[in-house]
């Protein structure tokens, strides 16, 4: 499990507003809203902490619940510093957290991709963080104003967030640095404590808002983010995609076809938990959008898919989709199989599907046959589902 910890505790003094930063209005939305919709984009996060002032508490618990963020999972009071903020962040982590992604509330342009690449170094190396390598000439400068030297930048980077560990590593540097340390980042608590750490490429338009002019810059690339936006969904047509999977069936495996357990004396083996129904859905997808298939995206060498539910899957590949510009249409899915019997099941699996997919039930249309006991399927060896999509420019949207 991966839980975002999204540290909004700032009083944003250099604003010069009444309001703290994180609420100001970016387009018509408060600057908190656009951050946390980038986590509850991003599939491989499982929840989200926002820690706040405790004055906002309520009234950020409202901003949550009136802008449909379904993945926070709490809103507590921060502390007078970041990384008090951060420790009661930590506080508040579900049982079995397996990373945390901290982030600063007040970057409101952090985009999933930058999100899940964080995640991936990490789980690769044991810790990551956003950062930029810096391009500017940097100089040493006296207090009189006098420059002393031209400070070598080859090896510098500036962070940014999110900064990506396994809680109990941050938990321990915290405590062995102790409560005098000022940690500006988490970074700098692994530092203080000899934990590997690496670098993942940043955006420079992933800015942290701290002054009047931020909000002004943060507004016109999002106003420009909005305007290319509706070129290219102008120029995006209707598209089709097939997909197609089969398993074996094996004793000591549980039956699972659209994320539903099915009662059976045999299960379909697989890496996953090798639910065909939405393997196909998957496929087809992908191959509507021009980017492959299922296995290039979760390869069965991946440990990290080991018996993971295909559900987690589909809401990365419309994530992908989402991404690209697309939204589903509509899917025709047909499963193949001698037994058991599918029908008294299908309407959960729609219910499992159109959540995901954010389409009615109507929009998904499950149905099975058997070859009249020919082949694997007929002889009760194996079960496959194809699937057929249409998916269509988030333009034409209802």
């Amino acid at each position: 499990m991966n839980i975002a910890i999204i540290p909004a505790g700032g009083r944003g003094s250099r604003m010069g507003l009444a309001l703290p930063k994180q609420y100001c209005q970016l387009l018509g939305v408060p600057l908190l809203v656009h951050t946390l919709r980038a986590f509850e984009a991003t599939p491989a996060i499982d929840g989200v902490i926002v820690v706040v002032p405790g004055a906002h508490l309520l009234a950020t618990r409202a901003l949550v619940a009136d802008h449909g963020l379904r993945k926070v999972l709490q809103v507590v009071a921060g502390g007078s510093r970041r990384q008090d903020s951060v420790a009661r962040g930590l506080v508040a982590l579900p049982a079995g957290t397996e990373f945390i992604a901290v982030h600063d509330g007040a970057r409101p342009l952090v985009t999933p991709a930058l999100i899940s690449r964080c995640l991936q170094a990490a789980r690769e190396q044991g810790a990551a963080l956003a950062a930029l390598p810096v391009k500017d000439t940097l100089k040493e400068v006296g207090v009189s104003g006098v420059i002393r030297s031209t400070v070598d930048r080859s090896a510098l980077w500036q962070a940014q967030t999110p900064q990506v560990m396994r809680p109990e590593v941050l938990r321990r540097a915290m405590a062995r640095v102790g409560p005098d340390f000022v940690g500006t980042d988490e970074a700098a608590f692994l530092e203080a404590v000899g934990e590997k750490m690496v670098v993942v490429e940043g955006s420079e338009r992933n800015i942290k808002i701290t002054r009047p002019e931020d909000l002004l810059l943060a507004a016109a690339l999002l106003h420009s983010d909005q305007n290319m936006d509706a070129m290219d969904n102008k120029n995006k047509k209707e598209r089709i995609g097939h997909g197609y999977d089969a398993h074996a069936l094996v004793a000591g495996r549980d039956l699972v076809l659209g994320g539903v357990i099915i009662a059976h004396e045999r299960g379909l083996l697989g890496h996953s938990d090798a639910d065909v129904l939405t393997h196909a859905l998957c496929d087809a997808i992908l191959g509507a959008l021009g980017l492959g298939d299922i296995g290039r995206h979760f390869p069965d060498t991946e440990p990290a898919y080991a018996g993971i539910s295909s559900l987690r899957l589909l809401e990365e590949v419309m994530a992908l989709a989402r991404g690209e510009g697309y939204r589903l249409g509509n899917a025709d899915i047909t499963v193949i199989a001698q037994q058991p019997k599918l029908a008294p099941h299908w309407a959960a699996m729609q219910e499992n599907l159109g959540q995901i997919c954010q389409v009615a039930a109507s929009q998904l249309n499950l149905k099975g046959t058997t070859t009249e006991k020919m082949g694997f399927a007929g002889r009760g060896e194996g079960i496959a589902a194809h699937a057929v999509v249409l998916m269509l420019p988030n333009e034409q949207d209802a």
